[in-house]
């Protein structure tokens, strides 16, 4: 199946299990963020992609400029290890690597959680690639992407489980807008996928399809 296809099968098992007035509350905060013009300013294609350099799982420094030096970059900004959306993404994007890796890219995954999370993440997962934490998001900030969760999500999130303070190491309740950017050598963004709603993410074969036409 498509990742497309597994999200959407994962969203009706969760339609199925939370409260019909959960999941209204739930579509109103989405549809609030989509009018508040979220990520009218993020970063786009022919943009150049801000520098970083963030710790990954092993505490050791990731530098965009190090991997633009060898080719391209495929960053994806995903939420923490408790997004089950995020997972499967991250999950469809683990199956793709060695292709993104034969055509000169690098991938990348960028959350605000904590290291200790992001190891978390990458060992739960089976994840090869890096996994790097971008606590404050610092650099989200930087590609336009970066919300406030919703005064009424904060209380349900806590509902399911979900602690962000403890998660991301502060009390701010931000977040990355779900993202994935195709960064060529050069610095500059080839193709940019970036959803306010979070149950939607990049298929990794138009990824693929980018970095071909890249060679």
């Amino acid at each position: 199946m498509s990742l497309a296809e597994d999200l959407e099968k994962l969203m009706l098992e969760i339609t199925a299990t939370v409260p019909r007035e959960t999941l209204a509350v739930m579509g109103r905060a989405m549809g609030r963020l989509k009018g508040a013009g979220v990520i009218d300013n993020c970063l786009r294609v022919g943009d150049r992609a801000p520098e970083f350099s963030l710790p990954n799982v092993q505490a050791e420094m990731v530098s965009s400029g190090d991997i633009l030096a060898r080719g391209a970059m495929v960053l994806s900004f995903y939420r923490g290890v408790w997004c089950p959306f995020c997972n499967l993404e991250l999950q469809a994007l683990q199956l793709r690597q060695t292709d993104m890796e034969m055509r000169g890219a690098k991938l990348v995954a960028v959350s605000p959680q904590l290291p200790d999370n992001s190891l978390a993440t990458a060992e739960i997962l089976s994840l090869t690639f890096e996994v790097v934490s971008d606590v404050g998001n610092n650099v989200a900030r930087q590609f336009g992407i970066v919300f406030t969760l919703p005064e009424e999500m904060r209380q349900i999130y806590s509902g399911f489980g979900i602690d962000l303070p403890a998660a991301n190491g502060d009390e701010t309740f931000e977040l990355p807008v779900p993202a994935t950017y195709v960064i060529n050598r050069e610095g500059i963004i080839a193709h940019a996928y970036v959803d306010i709603d979070h149950t939607k993410r990049l298929e990794p074969e138009t990824i693929i399809g980018v970095l071909n036409e890249l060679r």
